[in-house]
């Protein structure tokens, strides 16, 4: 079993998103990361600005993001981001600690702003997707030789 695949059961678990869901999405997320990348958080989601466009699931690892849309009535899947962390700006987020929530916004490379809260159960999952976001948005990665 690679990396990815033993990170991100776990992640998944930790999350409360049911096996059946994470069957359904990780044919798209194998194709957009590496075996031997980290699995950091993965979370339901929804955007603010459309609530009726369907669920969404959040993938970060230490080099990618990658979002996932499941269509309200069809169930479809489809790709909505897939970036490179290096080609995101102006990453923010904010923890909502009265929803139970975590809002996460970033630029990515075309110029578009996502946003996107992440519903958690309780107030130490906040806190806990508050430090993981921390940990890969500000701390200093060394660089990797190619």
């Amino acid at each position: 079993m690679d990396v990815f695949s033993r990170t991100f059961l776990p992640a998944a678990a930790e999350a409360g998103v049911a096996i059946p869901t994470v069957s359904r999405h990780m044919p798209i997320f194998r194709r957009c990361v590496e075996p031997d990348d980290t699995t950091v958080l993965v979370s339901r989601c929804h955007r603010p600005e459309a609530p009726m466009a369907g669920e969404y699931l959040l993938l970060l690892t230490y080099r990618r993001l990658v979002v996932t849309q499941e269509t309200k009535v069809f169930h479809r899947l489809r790709l909505h981001l897939n970036a490179n962390l290096r080609h995101l700006s102006n990453v923010t987020w904010s923890p909502d600690l009265p929803r139970t929530a975590v809002d996460v916004a970033a630029t990515a490379v075309d110029g578009v702003r996502e946003r996107f809260r992440l519903r958690l159960g309780e107030p130490e999952a906040v806190w806990h997707f508050d430090s993981l976001l921390e940990h890969v948005f500000r701390t200093p990665r060394p660089a990797i030789a190619a």
